[in-house]
């Protein structure tokens, strides 16, 4: 399989990195994976922060696979495949330990997702953002409830409904998808490694606590993002997704 998810602990912090040569999108086995490593840093009781990233400069995530989605031939495995990007929110909102965003380049689609998922986000001032899924035919169903819980209701639908358009890095901050913006990768992570040490040194209990007010009345997500899910694995079957989808593929 092309890509890996690694993780490493040290001093408190779980370091999970993604990674995939095409500009890190991700197919099912690697969300599948990833969701694994975030729940299973939230079981361990020598993590006391986890620190989510991806390899590269260029892009954070690109969403999901092509490859992947033209492959899609009945409901089901486009539901299980949809279900990864369900499967990693879910993660992370439900472990007991603050989840940050390493945003180090642009984010599509489940990159949003997943950055909108973050309980703190850190990005680089080239860290654009779209939501390009109705723009394939599909739409962003599954990292909807995410992305709108972090923006807001008209943002979101600002970027749902304009799919081919980048919004700007200082745009997603404004919305308050990410929190800091630097100007370099190297002084981002200066920063990072700020929070995640003293996080590390914060009061565990007091953290799975805040941890679980801040996601209070997103219990239903377990099914819902499931339900989402099954959403957008009908729509990439229908002929218009799948002309899409080619057409897109053919321009990259």
């Amino acid at each position: 399989m092309e890509g890996h998810v690694k993780s490493n602990i040290a001093n408190g912090i779980a370091t999970i990195t993604f990674f995939h040569p095409q500009s890190n999108s991700m197919p099912g086995a690697l969300l599948h994976q990833l969701a694994e490593e975030i729940s299973n840093a939230g079981k361990d009781n020598n993590v006391k922060v986890i620190l989510l990233q991806s390899e590269g400069d260029k892009a954070f995530c690109a969403g999901a696979s092509f490859d992947e989605l033209i492959s899609i031939k009945n409901l089901e495995t486009g539901k299980k495949f949809f279900s990864g990007f369900a499967m990693v929110i879910n993660a992370i909102r439900t472990v007991p330990k603050f989840v940050i965003a390493r945003v180090q380049g642009k984010a599509v689609g489940g990159g949003v997702g997943i950055a909108s998922a973050a309980d703190y986000a850190f990005a680089v001032e080239s860290a654009s953002v779209k939501l390009s899924e109705l723009a394939v035919g599909i739409g962003p169903f599954v990292v909807g409830p995410a992305v709108e819980r972090k923006i807001g209701t008209s943002a979101f639908t600002s970027l749902s409904i304009n799919a081919t358009e980048w919004q700007t890095a200082q745009w997603a901050a404004e919305k308050g998808l990410y929190m800091e913006l630097y100007k370099t990768i190297e002084e981002m992570d200066i920063a990072i490694s700020g929070l995640t040490d003293k996080l590390s040194k914060s009061n565990p209990e007091a953290m799975a606590m805040l941890k679980k007010a801040f996601w209070r009345g997103t219990e239903n997500w377990d099914t819902l993002l499931i339900e989402r899910a099954e959403m957008s694995g009908k729509l990439v079957l229908s002929e218009f997704t799948i002309n899409a989808i080619n057409k897109f593929k053919a321009k990259a």
